[in-house]
């Protein structure tokens, strides 16, 4: 039986695409090509990692905007430095560093207005839920 393995995209409309693309070429440090940001994630890699698609009640004021449908999670390798990268280039940080045992989260706006949550992950907090998942 055929079953979803992970996300495979996250597609998002925009006024300027070729302007966003380099937004997250540039602020973002993402390798981006002329359709946007291509991820290479293999099951192989170690640590593991995980990728959450998270289920919010329709009233849910967790994205900002309630014009905001959908939000954009992205993982970050370190999230002090990118934090200092984000305040070099004038990003609008409309969150606090929060911080829980399985990461460290901050939210900001894209050029367009749209929040975006940046992950720093401690994927080995997901481990043992992923393993009980499997009993």
């Amino acid at each position: 039986m055929g079953k979803v393995t992970g996300i495979g995209g996250i597609f998002i409309k925009c006024n300027n695409p070729e302007e966003m693309n380099n937004w997250y070429r540039d602020v973002l440090g993402m390798t981006t090509n002329p359709y946007g940001v291509l991820f290479s994630f293999n099951d192989n890699t170690s640590p593991k990692g995980f990728l959450q698609l998270g289920l919010f009640p329709s009233d849910s004021d967790y994205f900002g905007s309630e014009r905001q449908q959908a939000m954009l999670n992205f993982r970050v390798d370190n999230m002090t430095e990118m934090l200092e990268v984000l305040k070099t280039q004038r990003v609008r940080i409309v969150k606090d560093l929060e911080e829980y045992e399985y990461g460290k989260f901050v939210h900001i706006l894209d050029l367009e207005g749209n929040r975006i949550e940046l992950w720093e992950p401690m994927d080995g907090a997901f481990e043992k839920e992923a393993h009980m998942a499997m009993c």
